[in-house]
């Protein structure tokens, strides 16, 4: 691929051309660390619950794969594809989510999957990229023309979000959609007085899940009471501690044979253990290193849609995995969060997927007769 020339009027010679290289090549080694970590991790887990050793692994191989061509495909779309992508995307998985009250199946206490021949679907997952499109294309019109009740409408998809999510319940994906639409509020020239208002009422929601939620409750009391399912975070704790700088060496480490999660949420403590500190410091820059740049990036855009776009695709993405690796290092209460492209997961891997290629699509170098 490197060898296409500039003079390249092709599909895939102007894609290249365009894309952002480094973004890509970031995302590639965020999933060459999901396969690494998935072939360290999943043999005891699969062992431990009486299944093939190769299970997790084989399917995992799949959603990466799948995750890689979603990647590409996506990221070949103009902006006014991605617009209609997401809209539709966005309707389809506020429709399954919808489902999950009825044909869904209940795992821990709550309804978000909808069971598959072979796999679980987590519709919500896909909320997250396409509400971020979504709402900045309503917003944006909104901005272009003041008649277009873009910003109530944009309120009212993330209402009937936030009635889906509270019904399963899922308050960790409540949460980030919820900052994800704060942040590109704020970015769309909502005043810093009512984004502090929403903030208060964001804590004032915290509260309430506290009040209403019982899972929500022993999660942040063992959290501060140091009790209960702490038990695996102060189990992950060990794990970095063994590792050390240098780690114990692939296939050395103990916490993933005493774990359940240990191929999911907790992924990047079989990371510290196996492969040490120095692996971990690079998994981190890695997701810095993509959120700062998209972020940078937009400095220099003036389209209003592809900014909001962007903000709220970089701000999910980095969320999610500063939730993930905080729980893991016990600096916030558990959350079942997965690490983009490491942990075990099909429905996050492809969502995380779909976008990302948003955002290398939006981000592209493009004419000045290309329309969005």
């Amino acid at each position: 691929m490197p060898t296409l020339s500039r003079a390249d009027d092709s599909l895939l010679g102007r894609w290249w051309w365009s894309v952002d290289r480094w973004t890509l090549g970031a995302i590639g080694v965020l999933i060459g660390f999901g396969y690494i970590l998935v072939l360290a991790a999943s043999p005891a887990v699969a062992e431990r619950i009486g299944t093939s050793r190769d299970t997790f692994i084989l399917k995992q191989v799949l959603f990466l794969a799948l995750a890689g061509l979603i990647v590409f495909g996506v990221s070949l779309l103009s902006p006014r594809q991605i617009k209609r992508l997401a809209i539709v995307g966005c309707l389809i998985a506020l429709a399954l989510t919808a489902a999950t009250m009825f044909i869904g199946v209940e795992i821990k206490g709550a309804r978000r999957w909808i069971s598959l021949p072979g796999l679980s679907v987590q519709p919500s997952e896909f909320l997250k990229p396409c509400f971020a499109v979504v709402a900045a294309w309503l917003l944006s019109e909104s901005k272009k023309s003041p008649r277009f009740p873009g910003m109530i409408a944009a309120f009212v998809v993330f209402g009937m979000i936030v009635l889906l999510l509270k019904s399963q319940p899922d308050i960790g994906m409540l949460a980030v959609v919820t900052v994800v639409f704060l942040a590109q509020l704020y970015i769309a020239g909502l005043p810093l007085v009512f984004v502090w208002v929403a903030i208060g009422m964001l804590g004032g929601a915290s509260v309430m899940a506290y009040t209403i939620f019982p899972h929500v409750r022993s999660r942040v009391t063992r959290f501060w009471d140091g009790t209960g399912d702490n038990y695996q975070v102060n189990t992950a704790l060990e794990a970095f501690g063994n590792g050390g700088l240098l780690g114990r060496g692939p296939g050395e480490g103990h916490v993933k044979d005493i774990l359940p999660d240990a191929h999911a949420d907790f992924v990047y403590a079989v990371a510290g253990e196996e492969f040490g500190m120095l692996i971990c410091v690079v998994i981190l820059a890695v997701f810095a290193f993509i959120v700062l740049r998209g972020l940078l990036k937009l400095l220099r855009e003036h389209d209003m849609f592809i900014v909001l776009s962007c903000t709220g695709l970089v701000t999910g993405f980095g969320l999610q995995a500063f939730v993930n690796m905080a729980s893991t290092l016990k600096l916030i209460p558990t959350k079942g969060m997965t690490l983009p492209f490491i942990s075990y997961g099909g429905s996050s891997a492809i969502a995380v997927a779909l976008g990302m290629g948003m955002l290398l699509a939006l981000t592209r170098r493009r004419g000045r007769d290309e329309l969005t």
